[in-house]
């Protein structure tokens, strides 16, 4: 599957909005955790994270920055 999207703005930074769709059909929902890379510095790769251990660093890491 491939779609064409438009960023959008959000205060300094840039929005993409995913349809539902598309997050259907690889099975993410809005509280999936996703890794943004790139390999070349021209493409995005968006992966859902599924791996516990890196779903709990973030966790903490998100609880330490809580004021």
């Amino acid at each position: 599957m491939s779609v064409v999207k438009k960023l959008t703005k959000h205060g300094n930074s840039f929005c993409l909005i995913l349809d539902k769709a598309l997050v259907q059909l690889v099975g993410i929902e809005s509280d999936t955790l996703v890794e943004i890379s790139t390999e070349d510095g021209k493409e995005l790769i968006i992966k859902p994270i599924n791996d516990e251990e890196t779903i709990e660093k973030y966790n903490k890491r998100k609880e330490k920055t809580k004021i």
